[in-house]
Order: C-alpha cells, then structure tokens, then sequence
C-alpha cells in the first residue's frame, strides 16, 4: 500500500521514543514521594498544566508549513489522543477512539505527554526529531515512579489506537486540480500555483458521516439580485484603496488574517486557562472545539470544489460578462486581501462557525466572556459572547475583499451545524 512505508518509519520512531523513555526512567532510581504528587494541584503547577502544555507543542508543530485547514486536520487527532488518555485515567466523558488496560498508578503527566509525542510523530514525521526532543526534556521532568512508566504505557496504546483510526484518511494524499474552462461565476486560480486545499474534501471527517453530508446549497445566481447586494458590498468595501471603508474596518479585516488555526488555537489554551478548567474539562473541550473546526473545514473544502465559484477579484473585474444589469465591471479592482482557493463558502466562516458554536455547547452558553490578539495588528480584542467574535469575522472577510456576504453566512451556517454534530454525538459527559 502507498502509506506502508510510512507506518513502519512511524513505528520505529515511536518505538526507539518508548525505548528511551523507559530507559531513561529505569535507570534512576525510583523516587520515595507519592506517585502522583506531579500531577496533583496545588503544587506549583497550573491546572491542566500537561493538556495546555502539550497543546502549546501540538500547536507549534502542525502549523509548522502547512495551511489552517490541514493543521486544524491535524490537531484535532492530537486533541482526540489527549482527550481520550485523559478520559482513561480520570473519566468524565466518553472517549473517541481509545480505552486503553490502564495498570496503577498512572501519571496523567507522563500519558498525555507520550499520546501526543507519539501521534505527531505519526503525523508530522518531518518534525519528530524536534518534538522527540521536547518530549524528552518534558520527561526530565517527571518523577522516575512506576507510575510515569504506567503512564507512558497508557499514552503509548492511545496513540496507537488513534494512530491506527486515522491511517489512510487522505490527509497526505496528493489531488491533482483539474481547471474548469474559465467563464462567469468560474473560479481562477489567483496565484500561477495550484490553488490550495484541494485535498481536504477527501480527507476522512471525525463526526460527519462524508464530506458533503452538511454541503450548503450554493451560492446565489449571477443574475439575481442577492447576487448583486453582495457585488456592491464587497465591490465598495474590499477594494485596496477604498474609500468607503473606515480605518476600524480595515484593522479589523487584517486582525483577523492571521493564520486562522494558530489565532483561534492561542485563544482556546487561554480561555482553558483563565476559566481555570482541570485536565478533564480542558481536554473534552479542547477536542469538541478543534473536531468541529476540522469537519467545519474538510466540508468547507468539499463545497468549495464542488461549485468552484470565483473570487471578487475576478468577478469585478469581469462583471459585464455576468448576465446581472446590476453590477457594474471594475477592470482596476483591486482587493485588500487575497487567497488562491474557491470563494464559497468562506473557509473563515466555516470554521469559526463551528469553533464558535462548540464553545457555546461546551460551557452551555454563548455569554462567555474571552479575548483574542493578532500578530498581525499586535492587538487585542475583548469579546463578551463567542458569537461575538464569528459576527466579526463575518465582516471582515468582506470588508478585506475576500469573500460575498452570502458566502460568509452560508459558511457559518456549515459550522453551526458541525458543531450541533459534533456536540450531540461525541465526547459526551458520562
């Protein structure tokens, strides 16, 4: 099979990490303090401090050189290895894809650390030299107890499990793109690249039953008049050098052009962090949010190929072709932000729809109140509902000349319902 090299690469790799680690515990000797005193509060140690820690790393490492749709892919499988480790030492909802033989006592420490070592190691083999040497560091850390080599034995059979499920999922997989003849309402590649994300519709969801199992019904008709609403608004509040956008709308059109799955994954660890969740609320909530954002995105890509609707780049600037009276063609529009993949629906919508939406569900309430920056403006925003911060978003994709107002309501409306998926289906309380 073409991922059987792969795996035993994988394999050796997570094998001579196990190897280490039990080597490195075994030859110290065993200390005399309890065994999970390293994992208790109230020790110096923040609450959930190994789930944020390894997050922190996830994080780090499946943004590293790839797009926010295949990190988001990505970082939901380390969220579902974390959560369901944690589930198998401490309980408290139901696990995904694992239930380890879990031998006592285990440090939660030590098993978080080596289910999320090992499943980016599987995941981003490029990366394992330098996340197995974060993992040994974190290691030092520990104890040199029985029960961080427990731990280490239940992360390892998580890992595996998770590792095992997700093998063949076609994020690796490499999909040609096939350009349909250019004409009206026709997506162009922006860029003289292949457009972006081509794969992600084929990439196995976590909660949906297929990739176009929540596809939203297209976008309006370019002869209609929603069609031309949309026109004017992006047409007059896009543009590079606009007129009629303000300065507040322009910082917050960049403020939200950050690396979308690093924006929102920052923001998740801190609001985990200033809501003092433990170790159980942290993970089941860091693996609804990161699902949902990863099914937000792979059925976000599937509509995004199926209609294959163009950019208001070229839609302006090719308006008299478009069989709409109302529009008017702009051969010198320019837009104040750009991207090489299919216009509708939003990608930002989509997933912040469900990041968004899974908040909500997890803390039973939009009224949660959290901030965000962005590296980009180096600001900081204060939100006092989750739903807040979508609304905001809505606007800015338009207001930076990405996207149609429709294309933004119709992403969002994918993600609410992912999130409603993932919520009443997976990671549920017991």
């Amino acid at each position: 099979m073409k991922h059987g090299p792969r795996v035993t690469r994988v394999t050796r790799v997570v094998g001579v990490a196990v190897a280490f680690a039990v080597a490195l515990i075994l030859a110290v000797s065993p200390a005399t303090a309890r065994d999970d005193t390293h994992d208790r509060p109230g020790h110096g140690r923040p609450r959930a401090a190994a789930v944020l820690t390894w997050t922190a790393i996830a994080e780090e490492t499946v943004a590293a050189g790839q797009g926010p749709g295949p990190a988001q892919i990505q970082m939901a499988t380390v969220a579902i290895a974390i959560h369901d480790t944690v589930v198998a030492l401490e309980g408290g909802s139901q696990p995904y894809a694992a239930t380890p033989d879990v031998r006592r006592p285990a440090s939660l420490s030590a098993a978080v650390a080596t289910a999320a070592h090992h499943v980016l190691v599987a995941r981003v083999p490029h990366l394992a030299v330098e996340v197995g040497a974060q993992y040994r560091a974190y290691l030092d850390t520990l104890p040199r107890t029985r029960a961080t080599l427990n731990g280490i034995d239940a992360g390892t059979q998580v890992a595996d499990a998770v590792i095992q499920q997700r093998f063949s999922d076609g994020i690796d997989d490499v999909v040609p793109y096939v350009q349909p003849a250019p004409g009206p309402g026709v997506f162009e590649p922006v860029a003289p690249t292949t457009p972006v994300g081509v794969a992600l519709a084929g990439v196995t969801p976590f909660a949906m039953s297929s990739s176009d199992q929540l596809r939203p019904d297209g976008p309006p008709a370019l002869d209609s008049a929603a069609y031309a609403l949309d026109f004017d608004e992006v047409k007059d509040y896009g543009r590079l050098d606009s007129t009629q956008r303000t300065a507040e709308q322009t910082e917050t059109a960049l403020f939200w052009s950050e690396h979308g799955f690093l924006h929102w994954s920052r923001t998740l660890r801190a609001i985990a962090a200033d809501r003092r969740l433990d170790d159980r609320e942290a993970a089941r909530m860091l693996a609804m949010v990161h699902v949902a954002g990863a099914d937000g995105a792979i059925g976000c890509f599937d509509a995004k190929y199926h209609y294959l609707f163009w950019r208001p780049s070229h839609a302006i600037a090719r308006a008299d072709t478009d069989g709409n009276d109302a529009t008017d063609a702009d051969a010198t529009w320019t837009p104040l932000l750009n991207v090489n993949h299919p216009e509708y629906p939003s990608g930002a919508g989509c997933v912040n729809g469900a990041i968004t939406a899974a908040l909500a569900a997890f803390f039973g309430t939009d009224e949660v109140p959290f901030a965000m920056s962005s590296t980009v403006t180096g600001t900081t925003r204060n939100y006092d509902r989750f739903s807040g911060s979508l609304d905001e978003d809505l606007d800015a994709r338009v207001w930076s000349g990405l996207h149609f107002r429709s294309s933004m309501d119709d992403g969002a409306g994918l993600g609410l319902a992912v999130a409603d998926l993932v919520a009443d289906t997976l990671f549920l309380p017991t």
